[in-house]
């Protein structure tokens, strides 16, 4: 990964169209005007054919037939994308087809497979995101069961399947039925005893081992970006950043496998989070299949992001929080036809899931709740709590996962990833299987936690003494906690708080790694020891209740839900660890159909949220990016400080500027100025000495452009001028001049160095900048790019500039 940081790449994009301006800007004669300016007609043959000139040509063409010079019009891996330029490239694209409809019924259909080519893009997006989440929810399922035990009439089922096979009504609490055999009773021993208990313990942290193993060994041998959530690359990518090889097929094939392998090996993570990457890798190939996208980075990540709605809707079953978690955490650039795109995406996927049906029931949601019962206006301040403790939890996690992330990073322990991954499921079996509460998949802990106490529910958390169900109908009545409840309250504690510590140390490994369900579970325990505890409050002081109890808990029904303080604190803790909002309270009551509780979940997030960003601004996705050095700006950040543009430009006041002049720079001129400096593009200039700015070239298109000259003649001399401008100069007897007007931005943004940065900062989030031009009374001073500004804003943050890597 040794990039240049300062250099980036662009696509050419002839700015002819605006060269009258940028002529004004400089100060050219009329006469040059008159030259410079060109049609739309021009500017498209510019963009996908040959060069196109009216004008007697008595130079060699260096950008000629630019689709036969190999990657022109592409970037680099580690380089920012030029967001205006690349919109301005597909207006021009689309104005040339509408005008070409008419001309023939061919140009028709074209135009109408243009029109229609995003809406069929993000469908198959979607069809196909649904096929792969139901594949991998149907292996997980399997592969986790497998350290259980086997179904020997048909080892392909999973336990509830084959428990779905017997004609038994009547299984054990932790599942089992007798078609089902645990490991040890495939070789005779009885699984209650001792010896059956030490054959489980042993089998389960085997298969942990060798599931663990295999997953960090694909991802180490295969595909290196496999690894980890995805989400803080992905908020990256879609911002304009190139990371190539991330979204790709080999990226999305092995974490496809490994995503079940790493969950079933029992390591605590979720399998939501890569869910999005492995959307956004699908949207990624399937646009390729559509020039309008596959060509144009910034058109793509339209499409990227509907793949990532689609990834969150099958993740969680909840399409509109899909929509809205693209809309509010990761995409950059949404304008409104990306929402209905994403919200079709998002809706044929969750419809393909269902189609599917994984979960083996009729809601396609993992934590449907049944209970709808009114919660009262007090439990407000409980749920604030939860809020509060979500915060906290959220925060503290934060800090301690980036600790060790960083510590990972500086230390020898990064060299052995696979070691450390073996390592860490080896500590998480070995003390995760004496606790029914951690043995069991994350998912189904927390719908346990999730849902009320009833006749049919035989867990120690619903041990109470003296609770007589007269009908399964029946309202829960309030009862006394029994020893079974107390027991689950300390095996709860003791969950929590090696859930919490084994998680920081997971999350961040060379294994794919969600951290939605981990954060739900850590949540969920939290609010379920909460609500008990409010229960038993009540039923303590049951007849002597002030007067906001009384009412429904005067009443011998219970009043207090435990499961609903389990579904607040599921959102708090996620809510504190990700800062998510609006997004996460849909995607809340879409995951468990809880819509009544809208208000209590919304009172927590906002909780959570204020106090953890009283306690440190980012969430875990945003500590992530900046850990690794992506050139993010969030757009949700405000720089308030009164620096200028000539405080940030580079070259800073009385050194030298690298500029290339319009019409006297020779190849061997322009050969030194690369060879000396690692810059990304040259400002074009009028003449050293005036300084007065024409345009912008990039390093890139300057190699191509002469790689290509050099290629059609025989030989290129050292001596050849390089023409910027449509006016070729006249020379004697030397070799002919080489044209690379065609590659020249006339029209670059530009600036003048009494600018705020307030001002700068805002154009480059807005505006999607890699770079601005600084002048001085339109003399050319300096110039501004991506990094500059990024390791400016560290600097006034008092945070370390030399920690942003990229462009």
């Amino acid at each position: 990964m040794e990039k240049d940081p300062l250099s980036q790449v662009s696509e050419d994009f002839p700015g002819d169209s605006f060269s009258y301006q940028a002529t004004m800007e400089t100060g050219v004669s009329a006469r040059y005007m008159a030259q410079a300016s060109t049609s739309d007609d021009d500017l498209l043959d510019i963009t996908h054919g040959g060069s196109v000139s009216d004008q007697p040509s008595n130079g060699i063409d260096g950008e000629s037939q630019q689709e036969d010079i190999p990657g022109l019009g592409q970037y680099d891996d580690f380089h920012t994308i030029d967001w205006q330029r690349d919109i301005a490239r597909d207006r021009m694209r689309h104005r040339y087809i509408v005008k070409k409809k008419q001309e023939s019924l061919m140009d028709l259909i074209r135009g109408a497979h243009d029109a229609w080519s995003g809406w069929v893009c993000v469908l198959l997006v979607g069809l196909t995101s649904g096929v792969m989440a139901g594949v991998i929810d149907i292996g997980a399922t399997w592969l986790t069961d497998l350290k259980f035990g086997i179904c020997p009439s048909a080892f392909y089922l999973n336990m509830e399947q084959c428990c779905w096979s017997s004609n038994e009504t009547v299984r054990d609490i932790s599942g089992n039925c007798s078609l089902w055999l645990t490991w040890p009773e495939l070789i005779g021993v009885s699984r209650d005893s001792s010896g059956g208990f030490f054959l489980e313990y042993i089998s389960y942290v085997s298969w942990a081992l060798l599931f663990a193993a295999l997953a960090a060994s694909l991802v180490r041998m295969f595909a290196p970006y496999a690894c980890g959530s995805g989400i803080p690359e992905i908020k990256t990518i879609l911002s304009g950043f190139i990371i190539r090889g991330y979204l790709g097929k080999w990226t999305f094939l092995i974490k496809s496998v490994a995503i079940m392998l790493a969950v079933a090996s029992g390591l605590s993570l979720g399998k939501e989070g890569p869910m999005v990457h492995m959307a956004c890798c699908i949207g990624n190939i399937l646009s390729y299949m559509f020039p309008k996208y596959g060509r144009n980075e910034a058109k793509k990540r339209e499409i990227l992001s509907a793949a990532s709605a689609a990834g969150v809707s099958v993740a969680f079953g909840a399409p509109i929080g899909g929509v809205l978690f693209s809309l509010e955490e990761v995409s950059y650039y949404f304008p409104l036809k990306t929402l209905w795109r994403s919200f079709f995406c998002a809706l044929v996927a969750a419809f393909v899931l269902q189609s599917i049906n994984p979960f083996g029931n009729e809601h396609s949601v993992l934590f449907y709740v049944e209970y709808n019962k009114p919660w009262l206006f007090f439990e407000l301040i409980p749920f604030l709590f939860l809020g509060i403790v979500g915060g906290l939890l959220g925060s503290l996690f934060i800090r301690a996962n980036i600790y060790w992330c960083k510590f990972r990073k500086t230390s020898r322990l990064g060299q052995y990833p696979v070691i450390e991954v073996i390592v860490v499921a080896c500590a998480t079996a070995l003390f995760a299987f004496p606790n029914k509460y951690t043995r069991m998949n994350a998912s189904e802990l927390i719908y346990l936690l999730f849902t009320q106490c009833g006749v049919t529910n035989e867990h120690d958390i619903c041990d109470y003494v003296d609770r007589n169900f007269t009908n399964a109908n029946h309202a829960v009545p309030i009862a006394m906690a029994g020893p079974g409840v107390t027991t689950a309250l300390w095996q709860l504690s003791l969950a929590l708080v090696f859930k919490m510590i084994i998680t920081i140390f997971t999350f961040g490994m060379k294994v794919p790694a969600g951290l939605f369900i981990p954060s739900l579970a850590m949540g969920a325990i939290v609010g379920r020891i909460v609500g008990i505890g409010m229960e038993q409050f009540v039923f303590s002081y049951h007849d002597s209740l002030p007067w906001f109890f009384e009412g429904k808990c005067s009443q011998d029904e219970s009043c207090i839900t435990p499961g609903l303080y389990a579904m607040v604190g599921a959102a708090a803790v996620l809510g504190g660890v990700t800062r998510m909002t609006v997004s996460l309270i849909v995607i809340m009551f879409e995951l468990t159909g809880g819509v009544r509780y809208i208000v209590p979940l919304m009172a927590a997030s906002m909780a959570s949220k204020w106090v953890g960003d009283a306690l440190g601004r980012m969430g875990i996705y945003d500590a992530h990016i900046d850990l690794n050095g992506y050139p993010f700006l969030d757009s949700k950040d405000e720089f308030g400080h009164t620096t200028l543009a000539a405080d940030v430009m580079q070259p800073q006041r009385n050194e030298p500027l690298a500029v290339i002049t319009q019409d006297s720079t020779t190849v061997a001129e322009l050969q030194q100025i690369m060879k000396s400096t690692d810059h990304n593009g040259f400002p074009v200039v009028v003449s050293r000495e005036s300084q007065y700015l024409v345009g912008f070239v990039l390093r890139r298109d300057l190699l191509l452009a002469t790689d290509n000259a050099r290629a059609r003649l025989e030989s290129l001399p050292g001596s050849s001028l390089c023409v910027f401008t449509q006016h070729v100069p006249v020379v004697g007897s030397g070799p002919p001049p080489i044209k690379l007007r065609k590659i020249v931005d006339l029209a670059p943004i530009t600036i003048t160095d009494q600018t705020p940065m307030e001002t700068v900062v805002d154009m480059f989030r807005k505006l999607g900048l890699r770079q601005t031009l600084v002048t001085h009374n339109g003399r050319l001073l300096g110039i501004i790019t991506k990094k500059d500004v990024l390791r400016h804003v560290k600097h006034m943050d008092n945070d370390d500039p030399e920690t942003v890597l990229f462009n």
